[in-house]
């Protein structure tokens, strides 16, 4: 369940890019090489967001969703009430500047879906950086048949540790038949 729950956390990365659609100026192109050894990197897969407006504060370095947030990226899908995405831009090592997301913040109805999974709760917080996703208040996470129900959700993507914290937690586990045949009524 836990490598699912990091397909999960794709759901708030896809975000990640959000602040580079907010700007409104490009550099052009590099020139194209005649002959390169290098095979041409993949196209970025597309993230779509669609809310009520968009506010971005420069001088705070951020980009504020807000009003029915619905953001996808390939097969995951974040929804929530308010997204701010916090950024910073980044020298890259051809002296072109990157801008990367620091953190990202959901607040507010968040539903977060892959095809594996659907992860409700009342907000959820992401650091890129540290690659850790919290989601709290009511966090529902449903795959399959499995539910774990709790108040707090603490994923850490570099250790593979996922722990339900904040009270009681409440799982539903049915396994599966593994005998190959039907399972008899």
């Amino acid at each position: 369940m836990i490598s699912r729950l990091a397909a999960a956390t794709t759901a708030l990365l896809l975000l990640a890019a959000a602040p580079a659609l907010a700007q409104t100026a490009t550099a052009p192109a590099a020139p194209a090489q005649a002959k390169t050894a290098a095979k041409p990197a993949a196209a970025p897969t597309p993230v779509d967001i669609v809310s009520n407006e968009m506010e971005i504060l420069d001088k705070e370095k951020q980009a504020i969703f807000r009003g029915a947030v619905d953001a996808t990226k390939g097969t995951t899908n974040l929804k929530a009430d308010e997204l701010t995405v916090t950024y910073a831009d980044v020298k890259q090592p051809d002296g072109t500047t990157k801008t990367d997301a620091t953190n990202l913040d959901a607040k507010g109805n968040v539903i977060i879906t892959t095809p594996k999974e659907k992860i409700t709760g009342d907000w959820a917080k992401y650091d890129p950086q540290a690659e850790k996703l919290v989601v709290g208040g009511n966090v529902k996470l449903v795959q399959g048949t499995t539910v774990l129900i709790g108040q707090e959700l603490h994923s850490d993507l570099k250790t593979n540790r996922t722990q339900m914290t904040g009270g009681r937690v409440k799982g539903s586990f049915l396994p599966k038949d593994n005998s190959g045949g039907a399972t008899k009524q």
